[in-house]
């Protein structure tokens, strides 16, 4: 320190540097803050936000495409800057205190870069981070666009590093999955209670679709009420009138050959012409023919996803389609409701039975479920976490985990829960006592 400096340390260079300090942090503060906003903010209001208008929202959709250099760009400028910062203190503090210089600077920069560059922009953008994003977008913008040949080198460095330890980076790839996203908002939304369940239900079940299959939720072909063709016709009218199902499949033969699917509506539409004709009396009907009034069968493969049925059905203008194999075998059926009731839960009607109702639960806690009743619709009422990758329904969960058909009263324990088999009715288990451990 020279004797002028000494006489007079608080000269115009001490200033320069001390604004120069100042404004440095200030850009520190405009980096961190940046950061936290655009990467805490929500594309999806992001982008409603920009449906309505919102010039900034647009820009910070565009910024954070590329999360990789957009992170460069603001890291390498906020590093720079405190990196600058603490050299100009350094040498500020120096000047002033001689050798204890450096580490009163060292204090006093950690201070003032902790709160007013670090925490307080941060804690700023948080609190409203899309507002925050828009704002700062386009600045941040312009800066990858001129440190992007730094950035861009940077990158490769970094990659080049992280492959020598195994390590491969996609930049297209995302942490989580847009569905797991949502999945996990809503959880956090009813665990907070601002969400109601039957609501998250719903919501992933629409979500759900796409990754679900006609098989999962398919009517078995064994608990499919069908028709012989060839039965007489008053017979055919008393099974339609009996049954609770407005659409019945027709077969000739054996229950595989489906020729077609009568509609009950168009079955006494054609008994009315029949009854009420010139000549036409109660015994008419049995001149009447059934495959004249029946439909077309609908025939689709039973990997179908359902999201994908759903439009074909609505395009079809039908609600109701066989499910077949690869080789062509009748393996179940399927109706619109089937589909929706994945989405809003179970739909009953006055011809729905209660004691049909394959779950109940009893005083003691354990829960009573219908052997076919499948693994997601179990998880859905209990809120439990089974895995269905395995089988779509309780028994068949329990045949894939046991490796054998279960005889009756026999227990098995695995993935937290205690199953116990009440009955089995040849081959298939069709009752079944669940308690978790």
């Amino acid at each position: 320190m020279t004797p002028a400096d000494a006489a007079n340390p608080y000269d115009t260079a001490f200033w320069l540097t001390a604004g120069a300090i100042i404004v440095l942090l200030m850009f520190s503060a405009f980096f961190s803050g940046s950061e936290t906003a655009l990467t805490a903010s929500s594309r999806g209001k992001l982008r409603a936000q920009a449906d309505k208008g919102s010039r900034g929202a647009e820009t910070a959709l565009q910024v954070t495409e590329d999360s990789e250099r957009l992170i460069g760009a603001i890291l390498l400028g906020n590093n720079v800057v405190n990196i600058f910062a603490a050299a100009l203190a350094t040498a500020l503090f120096s000047r002033l205190f001689g050798d204890s210089g450096v580490a009163i600077a060292t204090l006093v920069m950690t201070a003032l870069v902790l709160i007013f560059a670090e925490v307080l922009p941060k804690t700023y953008a948080i609190t409203a981070p899309e507002a925050a994003a828009s704002r700062v977008a386009q600045p941040i913008r312009l800066l990858t666009l001129v440190l992007s040949p730094i950035v861009t080198l940077v990158r490769w460095i970094v990659r080049g590093v992280l492959m020598l330890f195994g390590v491969r980076t996609d930049p297209d790839s995302h942490i989580l999955s847009f569905r797991d996203e949502i999945a996990g908002a809503l959880a956090l939304g009813q665990a907070e209670g601002m969400v109601l369940k039957e609501a998250r239900d719903r919501l992933l079940g629409a979500l759900d679709l796409s990754d679900r299959t006609v098989e999962e939720i398919m009517r078995h072909r064994s608990q499919i009420e069908m028709i012989d063709a060839d039965a007489d016709p008053d017979a055919i009218l008393s099974v339609v009138l009996a049954s609770p199902h407005t659409r019945l499949p027709l077969y000739r033969g054996e229950r595989e050959n489906i020729v077609g699917v009568v509609h009950a509506k168009d079955l006494l539409r054609a008994v009315e012409r029949v009854v009420r004709g010139r000549d036409g009396s109660l015994a008419s009907i049995r001149d009447l023919d059934v495959m004249s009034v029946a439909m077309k069968p609908y025939f689709i493969p039973e990997t179908t996803p359902l999201d994908e049925q759903m439009r074909e059905f609505l395009k079809r203008r039908t609600h109701f389609a066989l499910v077949v194999d690869e080789y062509g075998d009748l393996r179940g059926l399927l109706t619109l409701e089937d589909i929706l009731e994945e989405i809003v839960g179970e739909i009953t009607d006055e011809f729905d039975i209660d004691a049909e109702h394959p779950l109940k639960r009893t005083e003691a806690g354990d829960v009573l479920v219908d052997g076919a009743m499948t693994i997601r619709d179990l998880n859905r009422a209990t809120d439990w976490q089974l895995p269905d990758e395995e089988a779509n329904t309780i028994a068949g969960l329990v045949i894939h985990e046991a490796q054998m058909i279960p005889a009756e009263g026999q227990v098995f324990s695995f993935h937290g829960f205690r199953f116990e088999v009440l009955q089995r009715k040849e081959n298939r288990i069709t009752r079944l006592k669940i308690r978790p451990l």
